[in-house]
């Protein structure tokens, strides 16, 4: 198994299997976060917060999507040292732009720059709402259950903070923009390579990507020109 890993194919397969996984979390991710917008009681995205929060299924998916994360990170920075350490000099310059799309071949930039915004997602609103707590997550009563006002931390820095909201729009289209890559780059790895599979593929790709960056960019609009 160890051999297999550390193989060319091994490492694009990790790579492909880890970023579908965090494909799915991410649109479960969004029409999570899209319940912001419809209902500025806060009681919907409550509900759905507190069903994530709660529901053993979440609880067991947890851990895993945190070790999916990790590796999918720590393994495009091994995948990237193995293939500096393959060629110390570096090739001729080329023009690559006919060959390759701008995000695949800056896709360790890109996901940098996305693990930078997703850090700084997650001190604002995992950390609080796990470990510090808020003032403004005090409970409330919806639908006859106590749950915390996730609605209320999520919602007031938005309304409170436009530099955050111009980053959380940064952070949408720089994850499209992986995303244009990275979904059709793993299907292809596990199997869908074939020149039919691959077109339908890079269509998706753009497709979803659009989907991802412009969900969660409306999220911010949304507080910036209602509020």
């Amino acid at each position: 198994m160890s051999k297999f890993l550390y193989a060319s194919i091994g490492r694009k397969f990790l790579m492909s299997v880890t970023g579908i996984f965090l494909l799915l979390f991410i649109l479960v991710h969004l029409t999570l976060n899209l319940l912001l917008v419809f209902d500025d009681s806060g009681a919907l995205y409550n509900q759905g917060a507190h069903f994530m929060v709660t529901n053993p299924a979440i609880k067991v998916m947890e851990p895993i999507l945190a070790l999916g994360f990790l590796i999918h990170i720590l393994w495009s920075l091994f995948i990237t040292w193995q293939n500096w350490r393959a060629r110390p000099v570096r090739y001729k310059k080329q023009d690559l732009a006919a060959a390759s799309s701008w995000a695949s071949r800056n896709m360790l930039i890109l996901g940098s720059l996305i693990l930078v915004f997703l850090v700084i997602h997650l001190a604002n609103f995992f950390w609080k709402i796990k470990v510090s707590g808020s003032p403004l997550l005090e409970e409330e009563i919806v639908a006859g259950s106590n749950m915390h006002n996730t609605y209320a931390l999520v919602s007031t820095l938005f309304k409170e903070s436009l530099p955050f909201c111009l980053l959380y729009i940064l952070g949408a289209c720089l994850l499209g923009l992986h995303i244009t890559h990275g979904f059709w780059s793993a299907f292809q790895t596990i199997g869908f390579n074939n020149k039919n599979w691959l077109k339908r593929l890079k269509r998706v790709a753009w497709v979803y990507a659009i989907v991802v960056a412009a969900g969660f960019s409306v999220i911010p609009l949304y507080f910036i020109f209602k509020f």
